[in-house]
């Protein structure tokens, strides 16, 4: 009688022994993303298109501020900490007073706060882009008369000044005279010296100022026109 053999399994070629197992729908990928990928991530132009900020299906606008502040200067000028009394004890937060201006007549300040200084001074440059002003520059670089700006317990005195002069100002009065382009001029702080208070009433009084045309209407009532180049006599072709 026979004995019953077993027959050893036979095994896989050698071939086959280096050969990766399939990977299955939810095994985990190479890259660690299970296979998951995020909708909006790459499949539309500018939306998480793996620059690696924001979230996946979001634009990024973190430079769009940049962009509209590029043709201006600006200049921090004061940064304060103030606390206010909660429950919980106290909330401390920054207070940032901002000056810009394009040296061309276009000014502009702003005050923002936070709980951190530079969201504090983000947020004054976005204020101060939204109340811009304009000033028309004489020749010389100056302003065209004197004027007094008041705002509060602070006046602040400004004066034409000759060519070569400078800015004779200090201070916050100082800041937004030279952003906005003014190059000599004499000025004089009367009362409260706040810095806050000193840049309204710089910006109260170069609002006072007043062009030739205006002066000429308001005092005469004359309407000053812009003189044009006299015309050209019509040359005649020689046929």
């Amino acid at each position: 009688m026979e004995e019953n053999k077993t027959k050893a399994p036979v095994s896989a070629p050698a071939a086959n022994a280096s050969a990766k197992p399939a990977e299955s729908a939810h095994a985990p990928a190479a890259n660690g993303t299970h296979g998951y990928r995020p909708a909006g991530h790459g499949s539309r132009p500018g939306f998480g298109a793996g620059n690696g900020k924001g979230r996946p299906g979001q634009r990024n606008f973190r430079g769009r501020r940049d962009r509209d502040l590029m043709d201006f200067d600006e200049k921090v000028v004061k940064i304060n900490r103030v606390s206010k009394t909660v429950k919980g004890g106290k909330r401390v937060r920054f207070t940032a007073l901002v000056v810009i201006g394009d040296g061309k007549g276009k000014y502009g300040f702003g005050l923002g706060k936070s709980a951190e200084v530079p969201e504090a001074i983000k947020k004054a440059l976005s204020v101060a882009k939204r109340n811009m002003f304009h000033l028309e520059i004489v020749k010389g670089g100056t302003i065209a008369h004197p004027v007094m700006g008041k705002f509060g317990a602070t006046q602040v005195f400004l004066k034409p000044a000759p060519e070569g002069t400078g800015l004779v100002a200090g201070g916050a009065v100082r800041a937004i005279l030279e952003l906005a382009g003014v190059k000599n001029v004499y000025s004089k702080i009367y009362g409260s010296r706040t810095q806050t208070n000193a840049v309204k009433a710089t910006v109260d009084g170069l609002g006072k100022l007043k062009s030739f045309k205006q002066v000429e209407l308001v005092r005469f009532g004359k309407k000053v026109e812009d003189e044009k180049p006299a015309a050209k006599p019509a040359t005649t072709e020689a046929k």
